[in-house]
């Protein structure tokens, strides 16, 4: 029996070693051909997989003919704006959803259901009005717009309230606090673990946020904008291309890094994936 079970565990961690050196071809595919010249970049010849010649003149001219600066920083304002946001707002409407009782309750959290059912590009045209009619486009606000509230974020907060005890609301009413009260100093720190699942899913959606940045911006733009108006019509420069993808997977690594025993036990806690 003890036998099987060992053959069993090499057997399964043979599969997740496999099944992670797939996940990481596409990334070192990237770092490799940002390496490259054009003509090995686009050579047919499946054994040609490491460049003859290491060249680094790729991210040279990349980072002279990309300000990258303010790429960087329009980023992490984007994100950060976001965030932010974000997990104000949804916590305040997760714990009114959960937790109060108000007219018109019912009705409003089948809106937000609704929100989440359909396809986000429907609410780009009334998005994009209102972001004209209020003369922000291309700007950082016109970026940060969409995610000031966010449906997903609302129903899992309101998940996350839902399951903590009504004793605590009922101690800290006994105690004399008000429900502004209650919420700030009670209820709320109690759910930072589905407050920092919200910040990890709501930093990685608008990173890699394509559509709406090319939409309402034409030069204030995101990493992922810029990289999109590199690709010609007809030709690529796949070397420079590449070796952009990779200079913009670096703020994400970072945070990564930084925050990486928080994004580990968000995702845990939350029960999601990315």
């Amino acid at each position: 029996m003890e036998r099987k079970e060992k053959m069993m565990n090499v057997l399964i961690h043979v599969i997740l070693v496999l099944v992670s050196i797939t996940m990481l071809v596409p990334f070192l595919w990237m770092a490799l051909t940002a390496f490259k010249s054009v003509t090995e970049s686009t050579s047919v010849d499946p054994f040609v997989i490491f460049p003859s010649i290491w060249r680094t003149e790729n991210f040279t001219e990349v980072i002279n003919n990309m300000d990258f600066f303010h790429l960087y920083l329009n980023t992490i304002l984007l994100i950060a704006g976001r965030v932010i946001c974000a997990v104000l707002t949804a916590t305040m409407a997760g714990y009114a959803f959960a937790r109060l009782n108000f007219p018109g309750k019912g009705l409003m959290f089948s809106l937000v259901m609704f929100q989440m059912m359909v396809p986000g590009q429907i609410f780009i045209i009334p998005q994009y009005l209102m972001v004209s009619k209020m003369n922000a486009l291309d700007t950082i606000f016109a970026l940060i717009f969409p995610g000031l509230v966010t449906a997903f974020g609302t129903f899992l907060l309101r998940q996350s309230y839902m399951g903590l005890p009504r004793d605590l609301e009922e101690a800290a009413r006994l105690d004399g606090c008000n429900i502004g009260q209650t919420f700030l100093y009670i209820m709320a720190p109690l759910t930072r673990s589905g407050m920092v699942a919200l910040g990890i899913f709501t930093a990685v959606f608008a990173y890699k946020d394509l559509m709406w940045p090319l939409i309402c911006n034409n030069t204030v733009m995101p990493l992922s904008a810029a990289l999109a108006k590199m690709q010609g019509q007809y030709t690529n420069n796949y070397p420079q291309l590449m070796a952009a993808s990779l200079l913009a997977c670096i703020p994400m690594i970072i945070l990564y890094l930084i925050f990486q025993r928080q994004f580990i036990e968000g995702i845990a806690t939350s029960g999601g994936k990315l």
